[in-house]
């Protein structure tokens, strides 16, 4: 893969994210899931434990999996189907070093967290494409 030279360009991924999380707690059950990604229009929610810390992701690509499945219900609750210790970023990060995560993992979802590891928003790739967008607008790329 092909590594273009780092440009300084200040971005954070504050400046980018999605906010607020959209979290579901580890019971909640598949279709509920379903429901909520379907109405506020989402690719992912962050799972979070009683306490309010991250515990998992649920993703398109999870829900697909889940129900596939020969034994899957509606009623499965998150934790069967969620994918548990997501990548994280903190507000502070630079965007191409979620990039970099992005790339290198496969992913299309981060969520961004505090330092107690509690959700505060989500980077997806409709956000980075949204980024390029301007970026492409600002310096004349059509």
């Amino acid at each position: 893969m092909v590594r273009l030279p780092r440009r300084s360009i200040p971005l954070l991924a504050r400046d980018i994210m999605s906010t607020p999380a959209i979290t579901v707690n580890e019971n909640t059950p598949l279709k509920e899931v379903a429901r909520i990604m379907c109405e506020k229009k989402i690719g992912s929610v962050v799972v979070v434990g009683f306490d309010g810390k991250i515990r998992g992701i649920i993703t398109e690509r999870d829900m697909t999996c889940a129900a596939g499945k020969e034994e899957a219900t509606l009623d499965m609750p998150a934790w069967e189907f969620m994918t548990p210790d997501p990548v994280t970023v903190t507000p502070e990060t630079p965007v191409i070093d979620v990039l970099d995560k992005m790339r290198d993992l496969g992913v299309r979802h981060i969520p961004v967290v505090d330092s107690e590891g509690n959700p505060l928003g989500m980077i997806s790739a409709r956000d980075i494409m949204a980024f390029v967008d301007v970026l492409m607008r600002m310096f004349g790329g059509r």
